[in-house]
């Protein structure tokens, strides 16, 4: 075969080396994305020479129109009729007043001239009472002079809030820029209040009207930018803004914030229109804007002069607001979280904005003019129900984002430096804005609505799902300050939720309260008649024997389960045991012992009821707390606040929750309520210990049928001790196994083999000599070894992990 070639001749006729089939589709596809490349680079500068281009004309034109606007106006000497103000002042000036950059000082300059000149002009217009002079008359002329009207009045409003976005960012000793803000004011609320305009008879009274309700609701749109402007203005203003050092200056900058609050609250005028206009909350109401910007604005109180507050005090504006959020909560909570995102107000890194929001709601319900946080009372006409349900809301939507803060990371995660301290500064004064939720008065006004909605229950009827917020109860009440005590731990570094625990634990009744409504919800009558039966008898003689029953019970059916899975034989099982070797039991009645059995807490936690959940929770941490300085003479001679038959039932439910909680799997979501359930029982436990109450069979029952081997009890608390070790886990009561948090549920005998097997584990570890009598040690390890080949202790353990 002859040799190749040293020049190849190609199909395209010339001599050139041949190419693969793939490096030349790979050669087409590269030069294909540079053409395609070359043609979107020559659109994208052809779209930028036109919006350069576009934009430079704008601007020349709007400069040489502003010259000849100025020079018009300045020589005209006829008479300002209000077709002449629309024709020739308004519409030229509306073209190229917003096509002015700020970027340069001279032509803000000239802005700010021709807004004045213009602004001045238009307000003697609009207190003429002359109908040809005063511009707002075109409302009710014509109807292309009211579209007119219409279009340049909304045009008016956009600019006058622009204006006052921009004197926010500048600086409020601008004597210019101040007057022009001012001026604005002054033509948005004439344009927005039908009292305001001048000549109105009764004849075109009812087209004025609906002129005007037309400007105030897209004053409430999120067209108008309305909101976003007043939030920036009212978050730039400083804490104490009536004290002003010039006298002149503090008056207008005065006027200014009371205009922003009066068009703030105007659109809420409209929701009390019988059919004339529609009023429902849609995505562009005034109230979820209001809500948005306005109560999302840190220390808002504190911001606003303290004779402007009954304005947003008000209880149609409140009404109007708890409505709202509560018909649109999945709405508004979303983009109330996007706004720690943007930036259209304040960075939100310490608090996020319903934090902000929730202490805002809880100032403007409670406080006063003078003391916006130690009122007394709450606002004359407000709706505690609909108070009640905000704040829970709000509540729950902050606790679910505490997670995403980065203070509470770097606090969780034990960090220390030097913006942990800036924090704790600023979460202090956050935290005294909740100071009314920790009086007396508080608690005791929403129980007395309570009391009234009681008596008005049976007089209602119910309609619809927003009828049923307006109904408050004891479980809404123990939700309000559940979820305020949660964010109080979280929040507050050093006094955590004592505050809210003082004021609950020391007010007369309501921990009794709280009972009644667990009791009724968790204890039948035949508990009840029982457990009265075994009080009265007062003879615990006949619950001595029974620990020990309930010890072999347990114990024996472990041993069953491990016949059916091993094979062995009941004589070859029961040596391995040293104390159930003993002599089989006799049959005993244990049907004492199920009274103090809690049927609804043998699911731990997962089986209470959600309405009972915060009930039962706020009744824990009010106890527990309440337990700490509660003396013996109280408790057993007195009996308060509790009788000891009523104790008894507490200690029970207590233990059923508790021990069926640690075997069970526990999520975060309940880790609040094991901790409280957990301190409470340990401080019943202590002065049971100390003086008894009990019946011993009550703090065994709830093992009695469930209750692992002791051995495989210890290995469960040395795994878990194991993972918390690894994960670093802040030390909590409920964070335990439960031969650790509840040895009481396993009778003494069994605590000596655990204490005893712990120790023969300890020696054989560290090479030291046994102890003689510690043998046992080994039986326990030979037990566990069969335990662990068993399914059921599998599924014992994974529950307990």
């Amino acid at each position: 075969m002859d040799a190749p070639r040293k020049h190849q001749v190609s199909l395209r006729g010339a001599s050139a080396k041949e190419i693969t089939r793939d490096d030349l589709l790979q050669k087409v596809s590269r030069e294909r994305e540079l053409r395609n490349y070359a043609k979107r680079a020559a659109a994208a500068a052809l779209f930028v020479q036109r919006v350069w281009r576009r934009f430079k004309v704008t601007k020349m034109v709007a400069l040489q129109l502003q010259q000849e606007w100025e020079m018009s106006v300045n020589n005209y000497n006829g008479v300002m009729t209000a077709n002449w103000i629309s024709n020739n002042l308004l519409r030229p000036f509306l073209f190229f007043v917003t096509r002015f950059s700020n970027w340069y000082r001279k032509v803000h300059s000239k802005k700010t001239d021709s807004m004045r000149i213009c602004f001045t002009i238009l307000l003697e217009s609009l207190n003429s009472s002359d109908s040809k002079l005063n511009y707002c008359f075109l409302a009710i002329g014509t109807s292309e002079e009211r579209i007119i009207w219409c279009y340049q009045a909304q045009r008016l409003i956009s600019l006058g809030f622009s204006v006052l976005s921009e004197y926010s960012e500048c600086n409020s000793g601008a004597q210019d820029i101040t007057v022009v803000t001012s001026l604005a004011m002054r033509i948005l609320v004439m344009l927005t209040d039908l009292k305001g305009w001048k000549g109105i008879t009764d004849d075109n009274c009812l087209d004025a009207d609906l002129a005007v309700k037309g400007l105030v609701e897209f004053i409430g749109s999120s067209k108008s930018g309305s909101y976003v402007s007043i939030a920036r203005y009212i978050s730039a203003l400083d804490k104490h803004s009536s004290q002003m050092k010039v006298v002149t200056q503090a008056d207008e900058k005065f006027f200014i914030t009371a205009s922003a609050i009066t068009l703030a609250v105007r659109p809420f005028s409209l929701t009390n229109f019988d059919g004339e206009r529609p009023c429902m909350l849609n995505g562009n109401h005034a109230a979820k804007q209001y809500i948005l910007y306005l109560m999302s604005i840190p220390w808002l109180v504190q911001h606003i002069p303290p004779v402007l507050l009954p304005a947003l005090k008000h209880k149609s504006i409140m009404f109007t607001c708890f409505q709202a959020l509560l018909i649109l909560k999945e709405d508004v909570l979303m983009e109330m979280s996007e706004l720690v995102n943007s930036e259209v107000l304040v960075s939100f890194k310490d608090i996020p904005p319903v934090g902000w929001s929730l202490a805002n709601f809880i100032c403007l319900a409670t406080g006063k003019e003078n003391n916006y946080v130690d009122s007394g009372s709450f606002n004359q006409g407000l709706d505690c129900a609909l108070y009640v349900h905000v704040i829970v809301t709000l509540t729950e939507s902050l606790l679910a984002c505490l997670d995403n803060i980065e203070w509470l990371k770097k606090k969780k995660s034990l960090q220390t430096d030097a913006e942990s301290s800036t924090h704790e500064s600023l979460i202090m004064p956050y935290m005294d804005q909740f100071r009314p939720v920790c009086q007396q008065w508080h608690l005791t006004n929403l129980l007395a609505s309570v009391n009234r909605d009681a008596t008005n229950k049976a007089e209602t009827s119910i309609s619809n799902s927003l009828e049923c917020l307006g109904k408050l109860d004891l479980c809404d009440i123990a939700l309000f300050y559940s979820n305020l005590l949660r964010v109080f731990s979280a929040f507050s570094p050093i006094r955590g939720s004592l505050p809210v625990l003082n004021m609950l634990s020391f007010t007369p009744g309501f921990l009794v309260r709280l009972w009644s409504e667990l009791e009724d919800s968790f204890f039948s009558e035949d508990n009840h008649m029982s457990d009265n039966h075994l009080s009265e008898n007062g003879n615990h003689k006949a619950f001595e024997k029974i620990p020990k029953q309930a010890s072999k019970d347990g114990a024996s059916k472990w041993v069953s389960v491990l016949h059916k899975f091993t094979g062995k034989s009941q004589t070859a099982t029961d040596c391995t045991d040293p104390i159930d070797s003993h002599s089989a039991p006799s049959k005993v009645n244990l049907e004492p012992s199920d009274v103090w059995d809690i049927e609804p807490m043998r699911q731990g936690p997962q089986g209470i009821p959600k309405s009972m959940f915060a009930v039962l929770h706020l009744f824990c941490a009010t106890y527990s707390h309440l337990l700490l300085v509660l003396d013996d003479i109280e408790f057993y001679e007195k009996q308060v606040p509790f009788k000891l038959e009523q104790q008894r039932r507490i200690a029970s439910m207590l233990n059923t929750l508790v021990y069926n909680g640690l075997s069970h799997v526990s999520g975060h979501r309940n880790r609040p309520l094991m901790d409280c359930a957990v301190r409470c029982l340990h401080l019943m436990y202590e002065r049971d210990c100390r003086h008894p109450f009990c019946p011993p069979d009550l703090w065994l029952s709830p093992a009695r049928k469930s209750r692992p081997p002791v051995a495989v009890a210890a290995r469960t608390h040395e795994i878990i001790s194991a993972n918390l070790r690894s994960d670093d886990s802040s030390s909590s009561p409920s964070l335990g196994s439960v031969i650790t948090v509840t040895p009481h549920v396993f009778p003494f005998e069994e605590r000596v083999r655990w204490q005893r097997w712990k120790s023969g584990r300890f020696s054989r570890v560290t090479g030291s000599r046994e102890i003689p009598g510690q043998s046992d040690s080994e039986v326990e390890d030979e037990e566990l070894e069969e335990y662990e080949e068993d399914e059921e202790f599998e599924k014992y353990f994974d529950d307990a992990t």
